[in-house]
């Protein structure tokens, strides 16, 4: 009897150890999440995920007071509701990150269900089978449903896979704890789950799928700030387009992978007088006809070629395998159309024309070589009253020639 009493004050001692250091791992996620949420646009998944693990967390004091307080059916109810709660709490965060909202009725409805549940199994015999199956099974449900969640979204990155892994880890985790349940026991009462060899092994794999779970999520955000940060420095704020830096990166692989016919084709355009109408009719109007200009471009290209605001009244537009002739036709289609629109800003006489200059890269050419031969065609078309559309010359293909030993006669 008195090894019995031991072994039961050691396993309480032991899990109640964990349930501080679940409580303390809990507190550590609730502060790196509200940092990231201070920090980003991922503000509002961030919040949700920080007020599930805070809410989670009260588990661990519900249960470490549930042996010593007088009504220990309150108390194991609380800890069962904070679990769940916080677990419906990361499925709305889980659902605004990855855009697959959840209803909230949908939830709230869930949520008073498996209380109402747990209330009704409190009385049944613990450590059976149909008690555990009834308080593991909503568990089993939130989880799955997060994991559906990153399934049913766009993102497929191995940060979204890992995490959508461990979150299907975790609902077959509470599977798994129905039979262990069983198998380890439970306690014959709620007072006694703590002492229970059970408790050991639930807070134990409960505190590592909670580290990895709560780094994966981690992980996908702070990705997401990553991406978003790369996104915005290679974007230009008034055009919406690529800005040199962007257009230079998109370009760069495609023209280093670009087979014998060459990459595509290059179209640099240039607004005409343009500052004279941000002279005469202030910035506001030459920002308009920016815009404007940026929407005629992304309008009218193919849906792979990539467009970019290289600078002031600057812009180019790389037409992956597309052909000279058929670029200098989208050109002055792109010409034609900015000519006939009106810009809000400008009095109606105001007519805005762009000059073209559109040339073929080469195969092996460098992207700096084609945007020179561009460049040239772009002055020519200025040069011959603007308002037009000029094609450079083809580059220039060297072959290579064989070497031949001349003998002497």
């Amino acid at each position: 009897m008195i090894c019995v009493w031991e072994f039961r004050i050691l396993s309480m001692g032991g899990a109640i150890s964990l349930l501080a250091v679940n409580f303390i791992i809990a507190q550590i996620f609730v502060v790196a999440f509200l940092i990231i949420a201070a920090k980003s646009r991922v503000r509002g998944p961030a919040i949700w995920c920080a007020a599930a693990f805070a809410v989670a967390s009260l588990s661990a004091i519900f249960e470490t007071v549930l042996p010593f307080t007088p009504v220990p059916k309150l108390f194991a109810i609380g800890a069962f509701a904070s679990v769940l709660a916080g677990f419906i709490l990361l499925r709305v965060g889980l659902g605004l990150f990855y855009r697959v909202p959840a209803r909230l009725t949908v939830l709230a409805v869930f949520f008073l269900g498996s209380v109402i549940l747990d209330l009704l199994i409190y009385d049944l015999p613990r450590g059976t089978l149909k008690h555990a199956f009834f308080y593991q099974l909503p568990f089993f449900v939130i989880q799955a449903w997060s994991a559906s969640t990153i399934l049913r979204s766009q993102r497929r990155s191995p940060a979204d896979w890992i995490l959508c892994g461990l979150l299907i880890l975790t609902s077959i985790y509470y599977l798994a704890k129905i039979y262990a349940a069983v198998a380890a026991g439970a306690g014959t009462t709620a007072s006694d789950y703590l002492a229970s060899p059970f408790a050991l092994i639930s807070q134990a794999l409960g505190a590592m799928l909670i580290v990895a779970t709560g780094i994966a999520m981690l992980g996908v955000m702070v990705k997401e700030i990553i991406d978003e940060a790369r996104a915005s420095s290679e974007l230009d704020a008034l055009s919406g387009l690529y800005n040199r830096r962007g257009f230079v990166d998109r370009l760069t692989p495609v023209l280093e992978t670009a087979g014998a016919d060459g990459p595509g084709t290059l179209i640099l355009a240039d607004l005409d007088r343009f500052k004279l109408v941000n002279d005469t009719y202030g910035h506001h109007a030459g920002d308009g006809v920016i815009r404007q200009f940026s929407r005629v471009l992304v309008e009218l290209m193919p849906s792979r070629a990539v467009a970019a605001r290289l600078g002031g009244e600057e812009f180019a537009v790389f037409l992956p395998r597309l052909g000279l002739s058929e670029a200098r036709v989208l050109a002055h289609g792109m010409r034609a159309a900015l000519a006939s629109t009106r810009i809000d800003g400008l009095p109606e006489s105001v007519n805005i024309t762009a000059s073209f200059g559109v040339a073929s890269i080469g195969p092996g050419e460098s992207l700096e070589a084609a945007m020179q031969r561009a460049d040239k065609a772009l002055y020519a078309a200025k040069a011959e009253g603007r308002n037009r559309v000029e094609c450079a010359e083809p580059p220039v293909r060297v072959l290579p020639t064989a070497s031949r030993r001349v003998g002497r006669s």
